[in-house]
């Protein structure tokens, strides 16, 4: 679905991504793992068009999209969900889960589906965003993000500051949308145990570049661990 090659991102005269490189595929989880500052972000807003990628090529189903503007890709297929959450506070949920659905027209409505994956949210259709606990502001950024209907679901960090229990929610949630079979993920993630449970494929990330990759079910055995505290 998605291929990503060669990418190279500069800050300034700072080399931020170097030659990086994978493949997320339909029905699968790609997990991107390193420590803070080695890029990881950086990547994902290159993907979404977000700062633009100086050498490289992307492709979603066969169609370069290097240089398509970030509303075009979530035309296209691309969803985004950033650290941080970025939930429209003064709107409220309701509005908040509109705004995923902007592009297709006011009378479009909001699939029920996202009910059945957050069912917290359904109880809170009226109440503004940023009166929602932490949590709850994760899970409503998900579900604006799931609103279209996307191709390829692209997460950074969503267990960042967030109370166990709405994590088990969330990789609940991760696992039900790669088990139906037409969409892709690409998750970011520090959290060891929670990417590896989820993970089909792996990619660990070090100063821009990626430095390991294989199968979800071999990262213990891969040593993905040890490099995660190097």
């Amino acid at each position: 679905m998605l291929k990503v090659e060669g990418i190279n991102q500069y800050y300034g005269g700072s080399h931020i991504l170097r030659k990086v490189g994978f493949e997320a595929h339909v029905g699968e989880v790609t997990v991107i793992l390193g420590r803070n500052g080695v890029g990881k972000t950086t990547l994902l807003k290159s993907l979404m068009g977000l700062v633009p990628v100086k050498t490289g090529s992307l492709s979603l189903d066969g169609r370069d999209i290097t240089r398509e503007p970030p509303y075009e890709r979530v035309r296209q297929g691309l969803a985004y969900v950033p650290q941080g959450r970025e939930i429209f506070g003064r709107l409220t949920v309701e509005e908040n889960l509109r705004m995923g659905l902007a592009y297709r027209g006011a009378r479009t409505p909001i699939p029920g589906e996202l009910f059945e994956l957050f069912p917290v949210l359904k109880q809170m259709l009226a109440r503004r965003g940023g009166d929602l606990s932490g949590g709850q502001q994760q899970q409503l950024a998900i579900a604006r993000a799931l609103a279209a209907g996307p191709k390829l679901l692209i997460l950074d960090e969503p267990t960042e500051g967030i109370q166990p229990s709405v994590i088990k929610d969330i990789g609940r949630v991760i696992r039900t949308l790669a088990a139906r079979g037409d969409m892709g993920i690409v998750l970011v993630e520090q959290y060891y145990d929670f990417a590896a449970e989820l993970a089909d494929r792996y990619l660990v990330m070090e100063r821009g570049e990626v430095i390991a990759s294989g199968a979800g079910s071999s990262m213990e055995a891969d040593g993905v661990r040890r490099l995660m505290s190097i």
